[in-house]
């Protein structure tokens, strides 16, 4: 039988697995989260992330996956490789990390059965998924079906965040009480600047946007 009461909440500490571990304070009963050590140039992803789980009393769980970075070097684990500033015209921005999704969501899985939860949170965007193809919904589904039939498990991949861009994103953490958590104690930029970030790299373009005409909207309907 499925257990509906609790949910796993794939958290790396940015915009949006915090605002996708907020729905889930909000939708279940218990919540635990789970975040991924893989060598990524700023560990403050990992700070932030236990900062949140420790504001809310979520229970977090940090696994080693060092050897990601070995396999795919890139921008996110090498600091001598520059963050690209726009998406190249052709193939990955160099900030994709080969086989993330696949790799976390598959520990998150096997993670969340000994727990014994069937959902499991995270926060891809189909919307704004920056060329990254294991953002994608049609991934999504083909790793839920094949998760459950390689651990005989009813996993749910559920993904609050698939069909909105960063302006409704804001708008969801907002509605959730949230605002201020996001936009002050998450780290999206590519560089590590928390909060607004640097202002340059592709993360930090597209957090701003976003928020600057949910704000705009906002302040118009008052």
């Amino acid at each position: 039988m499925k257990n509906k009461d609790a949910a796993l909440v794939v958290l790396s500490g940015g915009q949006d697995s915090t605002t996708c571990l907020l729905w889930a304070l909000k939708n279940y009963k218990r919540v635990e989260a789970v975040s991924f050590d893989y060598n990524q140039r700023h560990v403050k992803e990992l700070e932030c992330a236990a900062k949140i789980c420790e504001k809310f009393g979520v229970r977090q769980k940090i696994m080693d996956m060092s050897l990601l970075s070995e396999l795919a070097p890139n921008s996110l684990t090498r600091a001598e490789i520059k963050v690209d500033e726009e998406a190249p015209k052709e193939g990955t921005p160099n900030s994709f990390v080969e086989g993330r999704n696949l790799l976390f969501l598959t520990y998150a899985a096997i993670y969340a059965k000994g727990l014994g939860i069937n959902d499991i949170i995270t926060g891809v965007s189909q919307s704004d998924f920056s060329g990254y193809p294991d953002c994608r919904n049609v991934f999504i589904k083909s790793l839920n079906a094949t998760l459950n039939l390689a651990m005989d498990y009813e996993f749910e991949v559920i993904t609050p965040l698939m069909w909105l861009d960063k302006e409704e994103t804001w708008a969801l953490a907002d509605s959730l009480g949230g605002l201020e958590i996001i936009r002050d104690m998450t780290l999206t930029c590519y560089n590590g600047i928390m909060g607004e970030g640097c202002g340059h790299c592709p993360a930090c373009k597209l957090r701003k946007r976003g928020y600057d005409r949910y704000m705009e909207r906002r302040s118009q309907s008052k």
